[in-house]
């Protein structure tokens, strides 16, 4: 039997995308021939059928065999007042001539319900094993189900995402950069940059069971919300894990009307620092003291941000500049209205682990990565970074 893969897809107003999505859903490989995937040069007929990569014993030959998938789409509609429904409606009919099931699902209160609100309806109303986030505005190329199925295959406990383009060319250098080419073994570590996720949400694939492990699933507090970081830090909280394949597959589409600008700076700070608290300050190894890494804005940010029980276990501020080094900061409190706490702030080369590091990261032509790859330091052991 077919393994079933729901395509999740949530529109408000997105007709002028439409056509180039659903073009490239049409396009996805459902099936893996070996002949594709291997040089098979004997005349053997004795290979077997396996999810596994397997030795073919008298040819010496390696290849994978899968079966065939199939594709369902769940859409929902969230109150769109263009033409979005007409083209749903439209193109129902041209995926059902290609084998593809089609569900729609419409808001019709006339007031958007939001992202999350959206993917939840969705999901419940599918039928796929596993799960394939896909939003309006972005591009499959035609092997991310196939690729991403097969590692989902055998990581059901992984949210599995790929690498990207980003058009227009050029829109977002450094998260491109960053998001594309954080090796794997920090995938589960640098999760609290204002990045985001480490695998972007228009590349998330998985199987059901780990939406299923995410009590009420994506939050529906509607616009504002981001909703996937705040299902990821679920997803991870609950021991799931992060996979990226290396392949690009995906066109990732900056426009201003993005809902990803919906959700202020200051929201996803607060959700990242409260994470923070929970899952690092509080643990033995922090609460014995920790070094804030940049006295500049970040750096007091994140001091004024924290409880008073935090502040008190603050050692130190580091930084490289001159003229801020062996001076102090000096933490005015409103409601107290006086100087309640004096950090000494010291050069980076005198500092000592635990360090939360707020520094953005590639902006310094490689002169602050080059100086904390010279302390010899383990991420997530010694050093967090939250920027």
């Amino acid at each position: 039997m077919c393994d079933i893969v729901s395509v999740i897809i949530t529109i408000f107003n997105g007709e002028k995308w439409v056509e180039s999505c659903f073009k490239s859903i049409l396009s996805q490989k459902i099936s893996l021939d070996s002949s594709e995937d291997y040089n098979h040069n004997c005349d053997c007929n004795s290979h077997e059928i396996s999810y596994q990569k397997l030795n073919h014993k008298k040819c010496n030959t390696y290849f994978y065999t899968i079966p065939l998938i199939k594709i369902e789409l769940c859409i929902f509609d969230d109150a769109s007042t263009d033409n979005t429904l007409k083209l749903l409606n439209q193109w129902e009919e041209i995926f059902k001539n290609h084998n593809i099931d089609v569900k729609i699902f419409r808001n019709t209160t006339g007031k958007p319900k939001g992202v999350g609100y959206g993917r939840n309806v969705a999901i419940k109303k599918s039928i796929g094993e596993y799960l394939c986030f896909q939003d309006i505005d972005d591009i499959m190329f035609p092997n991310r189900i196939i690729n991403q199925y097969i590692l989902a295959k055998e990581n059901k406990n992984s949210i599995i995402g790929s690498k990207f383009i980003r058009i227009p060319e050029n829109s977002t250098n450094r998260f491109q950069r960053w998001a594309n080419n954080l090796p794997e073994s920090k995938l589960n570590l640098q999760v609290y940059t204002s990045n985001g996720p480490t695998i972007i949400m228009p590349t998330w694939f998985c199987h059901r069971y780990v939406y299923d492990a995410v009590p009420d699933g994506f939050s529906e507090n509607g616009k504002g919300t981001p909703e996937d970081l705040i299902f990821f830090y679920k997803h991870l909280d609950n021991g799931g894990n992060v996979i990226r394949s290396n392949e690009i597959l995906l066109i990732y589409r900056y426009h201003l009307s993005a809902t990803t600008f919906s959700v202020s700076e200051e929201t996803i700070w607060q959700i990242r620092l409260k994470r923070l608290i929970n899952n690092v300050l509080c643990t033995k190894e922090w609460l014995n003291g920790f070094t804030i890494w940049n006295a500049g804005k970040q750096g007091r940010k994140l001091f004024r941000d924290i409880p008073d029980e935090f502040k008190r276990i603050v050692r130190a501020f580091c930084d490289v500049d001159q003229k801020k080094i062996d001076q102090k900061y000096n933490y005015f409190d409103k409601n107290k209205r006086q100087v309640t706490y004096s950090i000494p702030i010291i050069h980076f080369e005198k500092i000592k682990p635990p360090i939360i590091i707020c520094m953005k990261l590639d902006l310094t032509n490689g002169i602050f990565e080059k100086n904390l790859k010279s302390l010899n330091l383990n991420e997530g052991k010694d050093y967090i970074i939250f920027s």
